[in-house]
């Protein structure tokens, strides 16, 4: 495509950011759609989010920002009003800026079941573990807790920062059995889901140990940046069935886009 000065900019910021997937997709869905718009990467570390953000606001070509790890939940704080999902998991993965404000809404678990679904994997009704209660984590959780599983249990390595997240939960969801869960999931798990940092490195160690898991348990990874991470080799290795998380970026493309206002197929 063709840059002009009528271009829409969208940006993604990160720290790493060479990892990252978005900007390939997102330029993807542009083109697609026929839009006059194109992503780019911003590497900012935590230091730098504040200035960034100070400096979106006369930007008057800027469409929107995507912020991943480590930024969801500082973004959280620097946006004016932030949705009432967001609020609740405390962070924000999107940012439009609108009549001089900057609004935030959280994406990633809303893309997580999106992708969880048009993999045939269904979690209503299902018993669901799921380790990590980062940025990533609590949208997850929230989204899991929307999709009615017959139980969620949650593990985290701060058990305080695992009970604070299920009170509130709970509070939100009074109908859903939430359960505080070890570092491993039972034997009775349908779905376990990876949504720690682990996986982006070979070296890494499982997030959590797969010995109990029955056998057609679903293994899902939330690491976006690639597909064989170590939990899922050793899940497929195991027999059991494993999910990407490049599945949940697909799904969380199609909602941000519909957040930022970039125009829908025609």
């Amino acid at each position: 495509m063709e840059i002009t000065g009528s271009t829409t900019v969208y940006a993604i910021a990160a720290d790493p950011i060479a990892h990252v997937k978005t900007p390939q997709r997102l330029n993807a869905l542009l083109r697609e759609r026929g839009a006059d718009g194109v992503m780019v990467p911003f590497h900012v570390s935590p230091d730098g989010l504040p200035a960034l953000f100070a400096g979106l606001r006369g930007l008057h070509n800027l469409g929107g920002l995507v912020v991943t790890v480590p930024h969801k939940e500082q973004a959280a704080v620097l946006c004016d009003e932030i949705t009432p999902a967001a609020r609740l998991i405390g962070a924000v993965n999107a940012i439009r800026l609108r009549d001089g404000k900057l609004a935030g809404g959280n994406f990633d678990g809303l893309g997580f079941v999106a992708g969880l679904r048009a993999q045939g994997h269904e979690p209503a009704g299902r018993r669901v573990y799921l380790a990590g209660l980062g940025g990533a984590g609590k949208a997850i959780a929230c989204a899991l807790a929307d999709a009615g599983p017959a139980r969620l249990d949650l593990y985290n390595r701060s058990p305080e920062r695992a009970r604070e997240f299920a009170a509130r939960l709970s509070a939100a969801y009074p109908a859903l059995d939430i359960q505080l869960a070890d570092a491993a999931p039972g034997a009775d798990c349908e779905i376990a889901v990876n949504a720690t940092s682990l996986g982006l490195s070979d070296t890494d160690p499982l997030p959590f140990p797969l010995d109990a898991l029955p056998a057609g348990a679903v293994v899902a990874d939330a690491v976006m940046s690639r597909v064989d991470t170590p939990l899922l080799r050793a899940a497929a290795a195991r027999g059991l069935r494993t999910h990407a998380g490049l599945h949940m970026l697909e799904g969380q493309i199609a909602e941000i886009a519909r957040y930022l206002g970039i125009p829908e197929p025609r």
